[in-house]
């Protein structure tokens, strides 16, 4: 039986995707990194180009005023929030946000905010005005999750904590017209505060929900999760541990484990990959193109990061200004190509609004082929993994027919023995 058609009854019409997002992709921005400024007024001199390249959601990092007691750094992380209801003077004003949000809206792109439910900076306003939000040991003192030492954790099983994080939220639906949150380590706060709370947040309109995390529970209240299972894999076929057949699997069981209207995060790298465990070439180093173009036809929903459409091959530092260096890079065009693609081809839309990752068997271990099909849209990827020429034979009856190659322009015809030849980590995408 199809899980995609018997699942997706079980989740109720309230928790449903906006419309809006059914063929989008997301982009994430640093805004401390973003410019030279590191303003959100720079920022939006950047906005054309975001929109001309087909990005539609802006995740904005957190934008909250940062800790200063226990800081880690010269300027902190973004994820010591010291209060929900402001916006960090580092980078303009509430005014400024309000406008940018308004330009980033009147360009027909989406906004959503980082948003750090389970603790707060050491001086968060919080830690004065209710001090019984937060967890103790037993001497009374705060607490830090892991080794998180700016930041100490919320106990949500103060049901007073629940109203208040709901009207800081609600905050910047009404005052910004944002259009959802980006929730930081979503499974560590009771999936029972997020399920009440999205109803509640949702009075005036849709609003788009990602989890950090890849518990399939969390499609209880949220659209999007992270594939932390994919970008995993692709170290390992990188580093020689793992091959296509190990991509099919993961596909699969993606089928199986995750709801029916669940929207699956796909992504070579974020802010935490980038800072903490090195560049998409320390990480990937031959195969990084071949990942990101991947990362935008396979199910799921890609995610750039800040700078990677300019090449971006450097750890930026997470507590200090670090500015990207802008250069031309053929991302851009990639990225640009894949995103028009996904807009008009149904085959490539999120979640059950796309068509499922079906194999297409070569027999070949380092061929990752597939094809994707609704609604009369039909997409067909093959992707070199290995170092040699390679030729893929198509000849299943149901792949024939013209399509258009998407890097080259041209029209393929793909007929009775038809055969393709793959240059050594290269791939190939055809689409009707």
């Amino acid at each position: 039986k199809n899980p995609e058609n018997t699942k997706s009854t079980e989740t109720s019409d309230t928790l449903k995707a906006p419309k809006w997002s059914y063929n989008t992709t997301i982009y994430e921005v640093n805004t401390r990194q973003f410019t030279n400024e590191g303003t959100f007024n720079a920022f939006r001199n950047h906005l054309p180009k975001l929109k001309e390249m087909g990005v539609d959601i802006l995740w904005f990092m957190p934008i909250h005023p940062i800790g200063v007691k226990n800081r880690k750094g010269t300027l902190g992380s973004y994820y010591s929030v010291q209060n929900y209801k402001e916006v960090n003077p580092e980078f303009g004003t509430l005014e400024d946000f309000k406008n940018l949000v308004k330009e980033v809206h009147s360009l027909g792109m989406y906004v959503i905010i980082d948003w750090v439910a389970n603790h707060t900076a050491w001086d968060n306003v919080w830690t004065k005005t209710h001090p019984e939000f937060y967890t103790k040991d037993k001497n009374g003192n705060y607490v830090s999750p892991f080794d998180w030492s700016d930041v100490i954790d919320l106990n949500f099983d103060n049901r007073e904590l629940w109203n208040y994080m709901r009207d800081a939220m609600k905050f910047w639906v009404d005052e910004c017209n944002i259009d959802g949150f980006r929730c930081d380590v979503a499974a560590m706060v009771p999936l029972d505060f997020w399920k009440w709370l999205r109803p509640q947040l949702e009075t005036n309109k849709k609003l788009f929900m990602l989890a950090e995390a890849h518990e399939p529970e969390l499609h209880e209240a949220f659209d999007m999760t992270y594939n932390w299972q994919l970008k995993d894999l692709f170290v390992d076929i990188a580093s020689g541990k793992k091959n296509a057949d190990d991509l099919y699997k993961l596909f699969e069981q993606e089928k199986i484990i995750y709801p029916g209207d669940a929207f699956r995060m796909v992504f070579t790298t974020n802010h935490d990959e980038n800072s903490w465990n090195g560049t998409d070439q320390e990480r990937f180093g031959k195969f990084s193109k071949q990942f990101a173009v991947m990362s935008g036809v396979v199910p799921g929903m890609a995610l750039v990061y800040s700078g990677m459409e300019g090449g971006l091959n450097k750890r930026l530092l997470f507590f200090e200004r670090d500015p990207i260096q802008w250069k031309e890079s053929e991302y851009r065009s990639i990225y640009t190509k894949l995103f028009k693609l996904k807009k008009e081809n149904k085959a490539l839309w999120n979640g059950p609004f796309g068509g499922e990752l079906i194999k297409i068997d070569t027999g070949d271990p380092s061929i990752f082929a597939f094809v994707r099909q609704k609604d009369g849209n039909k997409v067909i990827a093959l992707f070199n993994l290995s170092e040699s020429k390679k030729t893929v034979k198509l000849n299943s009856y149901d792949l024939k027919g013209e399509y258009k190659d998407l890097w080259l322009g041209k029209i393929t015809s793909i007929s009775d023995n038809f055969s393709l030849t793959l240059e050594p980590l290269a791939n190939t995408i055809l689409y009707r």
